[in-house]
């Protein structure tokens, strides 16, 4: 009875493994449900795409990263995306972080380390709102797991601005129609245009590709370990379905002795 209680329970766990990530039915209340978009990473064998990836930490850092800010991401977890230590180091140092204190006891600023925690775009939440009239851009880190829909939810939203609300209605002021952001009304502009991203490898940067890129990216950072946990399920699975066999077999002769 043990035994089967422990195969019960680590076939729980191997499905729990496999479920990957959690995707609500139905859209948010008043907005349109987000096309639903093949993903690399979906599925038992899912895996991210580092080319997509990699483009998408561009896109992040070029068209996202001025007002949005990712406090759980490392520098140095960039190396899981195919970089190497020196890439990582070139990227980090792009941007200064405040250190400190010095021998004097002042602080000073200085190059980040890939150790260091991606820079914050502000200083505090009040210099956010204070640049965005009174909006606070959220933190990305966990947002393809926090959102409606995860990564479907962020490429359609990226591209679902249109120059006027197809019903006629009102904006208020400072705001952006989008079909896709519940009630349609969302403070962020419009950021993703056709070529507005030069991609070194040759990918075509239309919009679409952009919003699914960096919604690529995001999800990596979301849940970097996806990858593990596929595998590890893949595992568990190959075992539980070797001692099933193993099992019947004992019972065969166990049962096959007592007639």
């Amino acid at each position: 009875m043990k035994t089967l209680f422990t195969a019960i329970g680590a076939g729980a766990i191997a499905l729990s493994l496999f479920a990957g990530p959690t995707v609500p039915a139905r859209a948010a209340e008043g907005a349109s449900a987000p096309p639903d978009l093949d993903w690399s990473f979906e599925g038992f064998f899912g895996t991210y795409d580092r080319g997509a990836a990699q483009r998408g930490l561009q896109v992040y850092f070029e068209a996202c990263a001025g007002c949005h800010s990712m406090d759980l991401l490392a520098y140095r977890n960039l190396g899981d995306l195919g970089y190497d230590e020196e890439e990582v180091k070139a990227i980090a140092a792009q941007y200064f972080v405040i250190d400190g204190p010095d021998g004097d006891g002042e602080m000073f600023e200085r190059p980040a380390l890939p150790s260091d925690k991606f820079v914050s775009p502000y200083a505090n939440e009040q210099q956010a709102r204070l640049f965005n009239n009174g909006a606070y851009p959220p933190d990305l880190s966990l947002i393809a797991k926090a959102r409606l829909h995860g990564p479907d939810y962020l490429a359609a939203l990226l591209t679902g601005y249109e120059d006027t609300p197809p019903d006629g209605s009102e904006l208020m002021p400072g705001m952006s129609y989008n079909a896709y952001f519940p009630g349609h009304q969302i403070a962020m502009p419009q950021v993703l245009y056709d070529d507005g991203i030069g991609y070194a490898d040759g990918t075509p940067p239309t919009a679409a590709q952009q919003a699914r890129d960096v919604a690529t990216f995001l999800m990596w950072a979301a849940e970097p370990k996806l990858e593990d946990r596929n595998r590890m399920g893949v595992k568990v699975v190959l075992y539980l379905i070797v001692f099933a066999g193993v099992m019947y077999g004992v019972k065969r002769r166990v049962w096959a002795k007592l007639h």
